[in-house]
């Protein structure tokens, strides 16, 4: 008996979807498999296998140093990976002790630039067979089991912002990828404000088909595909889903798009703010609603106004428990550069009715069943299970607890509200305080993502800078 019959991690349906992702691989001829799990920053990580192996892997789940959940953003080992407890108060990762990658069958996609290669997604399991309290995905299912019990569905819809330029020197060897050079070295497509240009757009094009096709082939439809507001900037939107899978296809653009940019001689980034002349901030727009059976739960009843109850209860928990939820949104130090006025991202904790300056936007219509908000709080680069995760707890708190709606911010820049956080410091200070939220995700996956957060911090602030050396180098 292997380790996934024995602690029984699968569920009806992906024992089926295992036998049909074998019966595919052999029928396509695959030749090698890319078994992947997205870590605690929403990067993935993983092993390459043949796919001859696939049948031993769909048995007994593969190992992985437990490690890679210890590291910040630079891969620097945060916590004492050496010690009993693996520096994180868990036994099973004392001696940096692997974890096991269990794939998801029901993730199984084609990796189209690559011959002949699929890819999985897996969840993360102790060798007892206990999950990982750290496994992004696990945090974002628990959420997603706490609407099941009260009776909802969670339904998402993705709009991101991301960078598109040139790779300077770009001269590709025979698979298509150039020398590797960090940081690297890019050369602007456009300058000013392109919003919308046709012009960009056309120039862009072959590379944003190219991405629409792979994608495409993947499973995940674009809904469009389009120049932004700043230089060299496009944005992506998808359609709403339901569950895991938008979370999923988030990870999966984003690492798409970056690896096909890379072969075609375009580096694609969605850090929010880069250091690039005209460059604006990229933001992520969570669209979400809830839904009972197939009743959207935010329609409005007669008389119940633009939302229903239950919408605005929602509303209102996203609002109570912004600031805290904002360190998940917002997880880089660069993404606080975003709340700035008048920037069509937002700076305090407020919405408002079809107003993109609030940072929550409410939208839809009753007549056609497509009410729902949009949250602009987040940025790119933020990792979409752990985002969505802290937008349905805080929502669902709202509900829970009935938390009545302020008034509407119709003028969200100057509305009398609380500020969003200035900096990535005091949103973790932000997180450690709601007791409700830090409970919801988890005291325990808290405490540990406050201590990653906090040694990010800590570089940062032995690094400098290139102000302080333009500012002070000759001033003293």
């Amino acid at each position: 008996m292997g380790f996934i019959e024995k602690f029984g991690v699968w569920t009806a349906e992906q024992q089926d979807a295992a036998r049909a992702v074998l019966a595919r691989v052999e029928a396509e001829d695959l030749r090698t498999i890319r078994v992947s799990f997205v870590d605690q920053h929403g990067l993935l990580h993983g092993k390459t296998i043949p796919a001859s192996g696939l049948p031993a892997v769909f048995r007994a789940g593969l190992g992985c140093v437990s490690t890679l959940l210890s590291k910040d953003t630079s891969g620097t080992t945060v916590f004492s990976a050496f010690n009993a407890d693996g520096g994180l108060g868990v036994a099973e990762m004392a001696g940096a002790a692997d974890v096991v990658l269990v794939p998801d069958p029901t993730t199984f996609h084609l990796v189209p630039w690559a011959p002949g290669t699929a890819r999985l997604l897996c969840d993360l399991r102790f060798q007892n067979g206990e999950a990982v309290p750290f496994c992004s995905r696990g945090v974002f299912r628990t959420a997603l089991e706490r609407a099941g019990a009260a009776g909802y569905g969670y339904v998402t819809g993705l709009e991101i912002e991301f960078h598109l330029y040139r790779r300077a020197g770009h001269v590709p060897n025979d698979d298509g990828i150039g020398v590797c050079a960090h940081p690297t070295p890019v050369e602007p497509i456009t300058r000013g404000n392109q919003l919308l240009s046709e012009n960009l757009g056309d120039e862009v094009e072959p590379v944003t088909r190219r991405i629409r096709e792979v994608l495409d082939r993947m499973g995940i439809e674009l809904r469009s595909i389009e120049v932004e507001f700043g230089a060299d900037q496009l944005e992506v939107t998808l359609d709403p889903a339901a569950g895991l899978g938008p979370a999923d296809a988030m990870v999966l653009l984003r690492s798409t798009v970056k690896q096909l940019a890379r072969r075609t001689g375009y580096h694609a980034t969605f850090m929010c703010r880069p250091q690039i002349a005209d460059s604006k901030s990229s933001g992520w727009h969570l669209h979400q609603s809830l839904v009972e059976g197939t009743r959207n739960a935010f329609v409005p009843a007669d008389g119940e106004g633009p939302v229903s109850s239950v919408g605005r209860h929602f509303i209102a928990g996203q609002l109570a428990h912004a600031r805290a939820a904002c360190v998940f949104a917002n997880p880089t130090i660069n993404g606080y550069k975003r709340f700035q006025p008048y920037s069509m991202a937002p700076d305090r904790v407020a919405w408002a009715r079809d107003n993109r300056g609030a940072m929550i936007r409410l939208v839809g219509s009753a007549e056609d069943g497509s009410t729902h908000i949009e949250n602009r709080i987040g940025e790119s680069a933020a990792n979409p299970y752990l985002y969505m995760a802290s937008q349905l707890h805080s929502g669902l708190a709202g509900i829970e607890a009935a938390l009545p709606l302020p008034p509407s911010a119709d003028d969200p820049y100057t509305t009398e509200a609380g500020r969003l956080p200035a900096n990535l410091r005091e949103a973790v200070d932000a997180l450690e305080a709601d007791t409700g939220l830090a409970k919801a995700m988890g005291a325990q996956f808290v405490a540990y993502y406050a201590g990653l957060k906090r040694a990010e911090i800590a570089r940062f602030e032995r690094t400098v800078t290139d102000w302080e050396q333009r500012e002070y180098f000759d001033l003293y």
